[in-house]
């Protein structure tokens, strides 16, 4: 499979064609929920539509920090959220951040398919709701996704580097183009046997196109099929907390 193509089609009504741009910011002024307050810890949907919701993990880990780190984690195509944050759980377990996994509204991102719509629309409520019940640090949020959802990561990441300060993107096939927004560092990594998503197609050219592009690339090539080894995942979590 070709790296993932991408075409404009018709505008959504709530934003122009290519619009990934994002409102939700976090409230400096906010305080933070104290344990055993409104916010439990563990998982919860948001209740933000029926359905394909999406859901915050907050671990008891996080309690240490006044304001906590948050990663946002969008699933690949077919799947859901539920996915999504188990691929960080026992992460955010270890290092105290939050993560929040939107679900698209279709089977795959909407980008991916025309232009940016609902589900950009959506991941700005599902922030939104976020700062509103924990204090987050401005200084760590983080998007990230796997496979499709890596390449939405990618695109939404790259055009609001104002708000997220990493992307990370597990076996990305492609990067909309559309506005960009800052220079924030990226962390790609893919599998040399990917048949899904071929790594000479897929991340052996965006990673160079975006070195090239001023972006500081974080690359890891490991051998494997089209997944995120743990390892991999909890390089990338480090990479994240732990900037050099």
């Amino acid at each position: 499979m070709a790296a993932l193509p991408w075409a404009c089609g018709a505008a959504c009504s709530r934003r122009r064609p290519g619009d990934n741009r994002l409102t939700a910011r976090p409230d400096s002024s906010s305080k933070p929920a104290p344990a055993g307050g409104s916010l439990k810890a563990g998982g919860r949907p948001l209740r933000l539509r029926q359905g394909r919701d999406g859901l915050l993990y907050t671990p008891v880990s996080s309690w240490k920090y006044e304001k906590a780190p948050l990663l946002v984690s969008l699933h690949g195509a077919g799947q859901n959220a539920d996915l999504a944050m188990f691929l960080w759980r026992s992460l955010a377990d270890e290092h105290g951040f939050l993560v929040l996994a939107p679900a698209a509204k279709g089977r795959t991102w909407d980008a991916l398919e025309g232009t940016f719509g609902p589900d950009i629309d959506f991941i700005d409520r599902c922030l939104m709701k976020t700062f509103g019940l924990r204090a987050i640090d401005p200084e760590r949020i983080a998007m990230s996704g796997f496979s499709e959802g890596a390449s939405y990561a990618l695109s939404v990441g790259l055009g609001n580097g104002d708000l997220f300060t990493a992307v990370i993107g597990f076996s990305p096939g492609a990067v909309a183009p559309g506005p960009r927004t800052g220079k924030p560092p990226i962390f790609i990594s893919h599998g040399r046997q990917d048949r899904i998503l071929p790594i000479d197609e897929c991340s052996r050219r965006i990673a160079p196109q975006l070195q090239s592009q001023g972006y500081r690339v974080t690359y890891r090539e490991f051998d494997g099929a089209h997944t995120a080894p743990p390892e991999i995942v909890a390089q990338a979590a480090q990479w994240f907390l732990n900037p050099a």
